[in-house]
């Protein structure tokens, strides 16, 4: 096999960067998109159009690389750094890293933050083309400030939108949006507004978004530990503290994923969960309507906007939810055997159940239940003892059993 090389050019504001002007025309053959061919005419007017070859569709392209790599160098051109969400990483493990040479240029997303003057060092960074947003609005709104790019389908409007569903009225203040088109190019704009101004307008393609979230405040509550004077509930119907942190810990949350929390009651296993698993989804189901209004009430007081709200009663509402990755089980209103094959049959390859058990009943039968689904069961009882200093109150808890089922299959 021939000696090549596969450079990977990056271009911003229209330009390529001079020194790589000369490169790129001595090239064998030239890949990009069709957007880019009046820049190739004005650098390089001599070089022949047989030899440029489209980008799309992609498969195709590198189909063409592939068959022409052996007979000369190539250049393909991207849009700012194509190690970036870009064709980089693709090309590297289709043709090796040893062939593949990258020339980064600045990326739309460094374009915006500069526009704006904003640091960019802090911001999480998210891709949306040819994605579905729905999975990716959790870590979205996780974070106070997000940078996306877009795809026709995943326009501003589209997204702005999505947020205004999920989160409360009364958060909507709390979010700026910037997008900005066309970055770098001779129609660059950038337009600033709220959800409410951005799910109602159109954007050109190319673009991408900004979004910002105050957290003024926010920051005054821990990662993990909240308190049961901080989570609001009623009547004393709340995972004790001590409780909670071992079923947090006995789920061994992914960073990724889904968690269905089933008779969640005020929440707070989903709620410490969502803030500690950002990019976690999480479904909070419950059947109470004073107890959904505790869930909501909490969502927004410590923004754990991947939790999502499901009314209702298991098991009949888990369909309509995406298979989770783990699943805790704190309230079954005597239908623990019908929500255990349910959770079951949707659970995934390397998932996990924990259910909490107060209930001789529940204790008894739980680990039947989950051993008889194939499940690899293990049990841990809690007995807490609380104590007060210098008067020495004691308080007990009840006693409870952590059942966990884990599927390895």
């Amino acid at each position: 096999m021939h000696d090549f090389k596969i450079h990977i050019v990056g271009v911003a504001e229209g330009e390529i960067a001079p020194p790589l002007v000369a490169m790129v025309a001595d090239c064998r053959l030239i890949v990009a998109a069709g957007s880019m061919l009046p820049l190739l005419q004005e650098l390089m007017p001599g070089y022949p159009r047989a030899r440029i070859v489209a980008i799309t569709p992609l498969a195709t392209a590198i189909e063409t690389i592939a068959a022409h790599a052996e007979k000369g160098n190539i250049a393909v051109l991207a849009s700012g750094d194509p190690l970036f969400f870009g064709i980089g990483e693709l090309l590297s493990r289709r043709f090796g890293t040893a062939n593949v040479i990258v020339h980064p240029a600045v990326s739309s997303m460094q374009l915006l933050f500069a526009r704006l003057n904003i640091p960019w060092h802090d911001a999480r960074f998210i891709s949306l083309h040819g994605r579905k947003a729905g999975p990716q609005l959790a870590e979205i709104l996780a974070f106070p400030k997000v940078c996306l790019l877009t795809d026709r389908e995943n326009t501003p409007a589209a997204i702005a939108a999505a947020i205004l569903r999920r989160i409360s009225p009364r958060q909507r203040s709390c979010f700026s949006l910037f997008v900005g088109e066309h970055l770098g190019g001779a129609e660059e704009r950038i337009s600033a507004g709220s959800l409410e101004e951005i799910a109602g307008r159109q954007f050109a393609q190319p673009n991408t978004v900004l979004i910002l979230q105050d957290w003024t405040g926010n920051g005054a509550y821990p990662i993990f530990g909240l308190g049961e004077q901080e989570i609001a509930h009623s009547r004393g119907l709340i995972t004790k503290n001590e409780i909670r942190a071992a079923v947090i810990h006995a789920l061994r949350l992914p960073a990724h994923g889904v968690l269905w929390d089933i008779g969640a009651g005020s929440g707070s296993i989903s709620i410490e969960s969502a803030r500690l698993a950002r990019g976690l989804q999480v479904f909070a189901v419950e059947k109470s309507r004073e107890q959904l209004a505790h869930i909501a009430g909490n969502r927004e007081t410590f923004r754990a906007w991947n939790m999502k709200i499901v009314p209702g009663e298991a098991p009949a509402v888990l369909p309509e939810l995406p298979a989770p990755d783990r699943v805790f089980i704190g309230g079954s209103g005597r239908r623990l055997e019908e929500i255990v094959t349910a959770a079951c049959g949707r659970l995934r390859a390397g998932g996990r159940i924990v259910i909490s058990a107060v209930l001789d009943t529940t204790r008894d039968s739980a680990p039947n239940l989950l051993h008889g689904q194939g499940l690899a069961v293990e049990i841990t009882t809690l007995a807490v003892e609380r104590q007060t200093y210098p008067e020495r109150h004691v308080t007990r808890l009840n006693p409870i059993a952590l059942i966990v089922g884990d599927k390895h299959i």
